[in-house]
């Protein structure tokens, strides 16, 4: 017997044994060693989803999420094998694995199957649906995925609610409508403490005014701060949050809140930023450059233009290199510039 074969038949009695979720876990090694070889893998899945056994079916399923995961040039293949399975199954131990498959291949064919399974009555399927929906997003803010993830936020399990919180206000934080506002705000008012906090996060990272005084009652928590909420006060850029933040060791991501939501420290950014502009165009005058923000996100980026490819830097990490000379971080900007690339404008 070919030796992936058989590795999956221990995949296979592993599924077939497993009394709880635990148990479970000893499938994942099996699969990644068949997954060694994508397409090998996604060929040996594609024979097996067809088997009337729906623990082989569940295996196939879980060796194409996988293969998706370890092989980005396999995903377009093992979404089309899930897809195919996915319009006639309704066994739904294969229906959790394909929840949950259908995320790792981060391919947008994969929403109207996972929109389905969001409406499942099991919890355990709309939970990897939390999971899964964010990888597979079109980019429409008001798209059926997003939608689906705003149900979600709602769901009577709390673990569900929390998952698609967070895939709403953290993973999409730059999908920004009054609808998802709405569902991020009424999760502020949730039971469940974690869904609570994914709620406030979700509307800081989209700097809406309403999180900043429930931003302040995270931080003051005497439980510790997780350092999703630093990254979220980060994007909130709120001075009312710098007492606080003063609170904390001025390290990671307590760094990066701190110097957003201190004007002082915003505005030495914002000049270093305009300097460094300046001294790239009297380096390099034929550069295209700018300095852009983006809602979603803390600090300032650089992007240069190069015969058509967009180059980026943080700005913030380019005046740590250049110990905060502009004109250094200029001539940085310009060695990391292809070879010739000014040249060609």
């Amino acid at each position: 017997m070919d030796p992936a074969e058989a590795l999956l038949g221990q995949a296979v009695q592993v599924i077939r044994d497993a009394a709880c979720e635990h148990d479970y876990e000893a499938v994942w090694p099996l699969l990644l060693q068949i997954a060694q070889d994508g397409a090998a893998a996604v060929r040996l899945a594609a024979a097996l989803k067809a088997s009337g056994d729906p623990a082989e079916r569940a295996v196939a399923c879980d060796l194409l999420g996988v293969t998706a995961d370890r092989h980005e040039t396999q995903r377009g293949a093992a979404a089309s094998a899930l897809l195919r399975l996915g319009a006639s199954e309704r066994d739904g131990d294969v229906q959790w694995s394909m929840a949950r498959a259908l995320g790792a291949t981060a391919d947008a064919r994969a929403v109207p199957l996972l929109v389905r399974l969001g409406g499942h009555a099991d919890p355990d399927i709309r939970y990897q649906v939390a999971l899964s929906l964010p990888p597979v997003w079109s980019g429409d803010p008001a798209g059926a995925e997003v939608l689906t993830l705003i149900a979600l936020t709602a769901d009577a399990d709390g673990r569900v609610r929390d998952w698609a919180t967070f895939g709403l206000g953290s993973q999409l934080a730059e999908a920004d409508t009054a609808t998802i506002r709405a569902a991020l705000w009424e999760r502020t008012f949730d039971d469940d403490p974690d869904v609570r906090e994914e709620g406030i996060c979700g509307l800081a990272r989209r700097r809406d005014r309403r999180s900043v005084s429930l931003m302040a009652g995270l931080l003051a928590a005497e439980d510790g701060v997780h350092d999703l909420v630093f990254c979220a006060a980060a994007v909130l850029g709120a001075s009312e949050l710098l007492p606080l933040l003063e609170e904390f060791d001025d390290v990671g991501p307590v760094q990066e809140a701190l110097a957003e939501c201190d004007p002082v420290a915003r505005g030495r950014r914002d000049q270093f930023a305009w300097s460094l502009l300046c001294a790239l165009n009297r380096q390099q005058p034929a550069i295209d450059a700018g300095v852009s923000a983006y809602r979603h996100q803390a600090g300032l980026e650089l992007t240069v233009r190069v015969s058509g490819t967009k180059l980026t830097w943080s700005t913030d990490a380019l005046a740590r290199r250049a110990d905060g000379d502009p004109e250094r971080a200029a001539a940085l900007v310009a060695a990391d510039l292809p070879p010739r690339s000014i040249d060609r404008y």
